[in-house]
């Protein structure tokens, strides 16, 4: 484990601590992480905010996706449209392993274009942008779990 990956996992630390998370855990392939806290939760995080702090762990699985979770997570912008999961399945950035992804941080979309798939019982569904725009940031990183109505992608009309 390098310091960059030992700071990452103080800031995830520190992040769930605020939010007083009881418990924790991630599993990616070869990093398996769990933790556990002592105080009970009060409110739950925000997933888009943990998925930010978790992006720099599957950098290596999703290098576009690191780079839109690597933004800076200050307020949001205002006039944003948020592209949310109609389900509960894996996220994918492209139609197969080593193919170019769907979309990428500045392409126009147009309503109805394809953005990304989501995995839900071995079946494939192709999730479609809602509005027209420039994709502005995506909120999730490649193979990630997702729950339904979480947000995926902000779109700038």
């Amino acid at each position: 484990m390098n310091q960059q990956d030992i700071d990452d996992l103080r800031q995830l630390v520190d992040f769930l601590k605020s939010q007083q998370v009881a418990e924790f855990d991630l599993d990616r392939g070869d990093l398996k992480l769990r933790l556990k806290f002592h105080e009970p939760p009060q409110a739950p995080p925000q997933i888009g905010d943990v998925a930010r702090l978790l992006g720099i762990a599957a950098a290596q699985a999703a290098p576009a996706a690191a780079d839109a979770s690597a933004a800076p997570a200050s307020a949001a912008e205002v006039g944003l449209h948020n592209v949310k999961s109609p389900m509960v399945g894996t996220f994918f950035s492209s139609p197969s392993p080593g193919a170019a992804p769907f979309v990428e941080i500045g392409d126009r979309v147009k309503k109805g274009q394809v953005i990304c798939i989501i995995e839900a019982m071995k079946l494939m569904n192709e999730i479609e942008a809602d509005q027209a725009g420039e994709i502005a940031r995506c909120l999730v990183t490649n193979g990630q779990a997702i729950e339904y109505g979480q947000p995926l992608f902000e779109i700038r009309p």
